[in-house]
């Protein structure tokens, strides 16, 4: 059967409704041309894909030889018995027995397969409800997953035979992935400098291949990230990565996909795969179809030698011995790896193949020890946290160098640990690795760490031998004294030249302790430099004696403290203006104690008035500013009745109390007018923001009657009173009222409230009950609950709400109360 019989279209290359596919007549000499290239390419196609089927059913042919113990010939007839009884094709039936006989990555990825077709056929009929939707999509994921192997192993076929990337490229897109949907395909070797070249493709034009033949180290594009994401990518769209790769001007927004091709551990290139539209999620049976996919290309790649161009020499890539003889004509202690594979094929270790003459174990074991040993066994905690282990088993995969300053290196000698910190370099030569270690050398790290804090401190050190009279200084002391390096010390006995004169007597105090009494000295002066610079130094030396007792030589130190000097002149300056704001502040804190006093006495005369009791608490909220702006008074009026007010004046200090006093003398002399308490608050308001410099503030105000037994009372934005009676408590119904201050003009509403005997009345300010942390309404049933049960006398109760208050606002509190009875 010809490939156009097989296609199902009429011989020549027409279309079904006659039409010529190049748009020529079909009996024209060109148009019969067409359509014979065309037929003859299909038939091409066919006799490849018919040798392709041919191969696997030869392999499955002598699989069943070896298993049954037959010729080729009852092999091949059973072959067709057992296809005919599975109601499969011969092809087909060879894949399957090729599979169980493999067992390997390909068998992996088709019982994937037919596992996803198994369970389609299993759901078929639970959710199938016209009893044949379902059976329909079973029987097209079966032939799904059997096709899916048959190209699988086709596309292995093909790979293995070819005897080029190229050749692995055509058979990759023509046979597994053209059927996923997939447009394109392109092989890349990765090179030991980090480099891709473009070494097979399929799908792309000639001419965007060529561009794209090599790409340089460290150039980020799609297979650049497959290359160090060992997992592969997927993008969804090619735009959407923002990444150069082959392909991009052809389908731009399509899909792509690059995945590692590597084997036993190292990656050898890269498989890249373009869609010609936006890639969707795939199903893990995909997945792993395509890594199956670029394993194929690992082996071909394993293999593969780059084409010389005209005149370049051959690249020969170092082997474990050129590599021993590199590393010991190293400075540096360093390792040969070879790869170590376990019985799968699979990178499992690496196995020190050599030490060069200056390793030095960190553990202090022999050369001999280490050499020939795993690394992990000879060194475990390399695959702790220091990584070391994965840095070289990614520089074995990539061939990309790793470098890395002062890593813990960690070994375990009789199970302790043993550390150092070492420099580590790991590059990847031909098959082998080379580690290079440089342990800190701990003498040279101290001196070091000595330089750096002799430069931070600004100290500088020198020694005097006083029977030869040599001296030397460190270069930080020659800094210090402004002279060059190459320059004389100065003697101890010649400082005084250096010094300021007036600290002569410091200086021959200091040599006398040093000198003469043979003791530790030390002394501050000020260093008059070459350059005219005056510095404040403190110079610290101590005596060292031979084993005569005899003054041997002088060490010492000489440290630059003028910041420190400067900075001590600054605090002592500080100090004394912050004493004399502090006797200012005292000085204030009295007089406004005293005024405290005066409006509010701490003792409060009890106001006697028949079967009534009234009582009064203040409590100050700042102990520097005793004076607030809460403010209280409980006064009888010629009338007979009695004014109770509480109030706010917003702030504290000063400024606070005169605006409280002005308000509190206001409203008592308004109160003898016999006005009532919203037209007090009225008239209060007026003198608030015309009168006291525009302060706001909030206040209740009552006017009891003793012989009604009745308070009439208004509020302006303050809270309400709080009527304890018998074993309960509640704030009086709130009126309208608006702060004290805030407009020119306002209107107060009152009430008036009908008290009983044993009764008792509080009016507070918001220091008693404010909380930051708690809504106020929260904190005033916090109020409610504790002014239950009654104490037996009203100042007990008042003292009993002050010790109990919950306030953390530390704001100043009045308290009035009264008690009806």
């Amino acid at each position: 059967m010809s490939g156009s019989e097989q296609s199902g279209e009429p011989a020549g290359g027409l279309r079904r409704d006659g039409s010529d596919p190049v748009g020529l007549t079909p009996l024209s000499p060109v148009g019969r041309l067409a359509a014979t290239v065309d037929r003859l390419s299909r038939e091409v196609r066919a006799a490849q894909a018919e040798a392709e089927g041919r191969a696997l059913i030869e392999l499955a042919k002598g699989i069943l030889v070896a298993r049954l113990g037959c010729g080729p010939a009852e092999a091949a007839r059973q072959l067709a018995e057992l296809a005919e009884q599975s109601q499969v094709t011969p092809l087909e039936f060879a894949v399957d027995v090729i599979n169980q006989a493999a067992r390997d990555r390909m068998s992996e990825v088709t019982d994937a397969f037919l596992a996803a077709t198994a369970a389609v056929r299993t759901a078929g009929p639970e959710e199938d409800t016209d009893g044949g939707g379902t059976a329909g999509a079973g029987a097209a994921a079966e032939a799904v997953a059997e096709s899916a192997a048959v190209r699988l192993r086709a596309a292995e076929s093909g790979a293995l035979a070819a005897n080029d990337t190229q050749s692995v490229a055509d058979a990759l897109l023509e046979q597994a992935l053209r059927p996923l949907g997939a447009v394109a395909v392109a092989i890349w070797a990765a090179g030991y400098d980090g480099s891709l070249t473009l070494v097979g493709s399929a799908g792309f034009p000639p001419a965007e291949a060529a561009r794209w033949r090599y790409v340089p180290p460290d150039v980020a594009t799609v297979a650049r990230c497959g290359l160090t994401e060992r997992s592969g990518q997927w993008f969804a769209s090619l735009a959407g990565t923002g990444l150069p790769s082959v392909g991009r001007h052809q389908y731009p927004d399509g899909g792509r996909v690059a995945v590692p091709a590597g084997t036993g551990g190292r990656i050898h290139g890269v498989l890249e795969i373009a869609w010609p539209v936006p890639l969707a999620p795939q199903p893990p049976q995909v997945v792993r179809q395509v890594e199956a996919l670029a394993e194929l290309c690992a082996h071909t790649l394993e293999s593969y030698t780059p084409p010389r161009e005209p005149g370049q020499e051959p690249r020969v890539m170092p082997d474990a011995v050129e590599l021993m003889d590199l590393a010991d004509g190293l400075h540096d202690p360093a390792l040969v790896l070879v790869p170590h594979l376990d019985a799968a094929g699979h990178l499992a270790d690496f196995r020190i193949q050599h030490v060069n003459k200056r390793f030095m174990d960190p553990a202090g074991r022999p050369r001999a020890v280490v050499g020939g040993a795993l690394l992990l066994e000879a060194y475990p905690m390399a695959a702790g946290d220091s990584e070391l282990f994965q840095s070289v088993e990614r520089v074995y995969a990539t061939g990309e160098p790793f470098r890395a300053r002062h890593m813990n290196l960690t070994a375990l000698v009789d199970q302790v640990p043993l550390s150092a910190v070492a420099d580590i370099s790991v590059s990847r030569h031909g098959n082998a690795v080379l580690l290079i270690w440089r342990i800190e050398d701990e003498t040279a790290r101290l001196a070091s760490l000595l330089q750096h804090a002799q430069r931070l401190g600004r100290i500088g050190g020198f020694e005097e031998n006083l029977l030869t009279g040599e001296i030397t200084w460190n270069g930080q002391l020659f800094d210090l004294y402004g002279r060059p390096h190459t320059s004389t010390p100065v003697p101890l006995e010649e400082l005084a030249a250096h010094a300021h004169p007036d600290d002569a007597v410091a200086i021959g105090r200091f040599l006398r302790t040093l000198l003469h009494h043979r003791r530790p000295a030390s002394a501050a002066f000020r260093l008059r430099r070459p350059d005219g610079v005056t510095r404040h130094v403190r110079l610290v030396a101590e005596p060292v004696l031979d084993t005569d007792d005899r003054l041997l030589l002088v060490r010492g130190a000489c440290q630059d403290i003028s910041a420190q000097h400067w900075t001590e002149v600054a605090l002592a300056a500080t100090r004394d203006q912050l004493a004399h704001t502090e006797q200012q502040a005292i000085e204030r804190a009295r007089l406004t104690l005293q005024l405290q006093h005066a409006i509010m006495p701490p003792e409060q005369t009890p106001l006697r008035v028949p079967d009534l009791q009234v009582a009064v608490r203040y409590r100050p909220a700042e102990t520097e500013q005793l004076v607030g702006g809460d403010w209280y008074d409980a006064v009888m009026l010629p009338s007979g009745r009695v004014l109770l007010c509480v109030g706010d004046v917003a702030g504290h200090g000063i400024e606070a109390a005169t605006s409280m006093v002005v308000l509190r003398n206001a409203l008592r002399g308004l109160a003898v007018t016999g006005a009532g308490p919203g037209q007090l608050l009225s008239w209060l308001n007026i003198v608030a923001h015309h009168l006291t410099g525009g302060v706001t503030a909030t206040a209740v105000c009552g006017l009891y009657d003793p012989a009604r037994r009745t308070l009439r009372w208004a509020r302006a934005g303050h809270l309400p009173p709080v009527l304890v009676r018998g074993p309960g408590a509640a704030p009086l119904p709130l009126v309208k009222g608006m702060l004290l201050g805030a407009v020119a003009e306002a209107a107060y509403e009152e009430a008036e409230a009908e008290l009983a005997a044993g009764d008792t009345l509080l009016m507070y300010t918001d220091g008693l009950i404010e909380r930051r942390d708690r809504p106020v309404e929260e904190a005033l049933t916090q109020l409610l609950s504790t002014v239950r049960p009654t104490p037996s006398t009203l100042d007990q109760h008042l003292d009993r709400l002050l010790t109990y208050s919950r306030s953390d606002t530390d704001d100043d509190t009045c308290l009035v109360g009264i008690r009806v009875g």
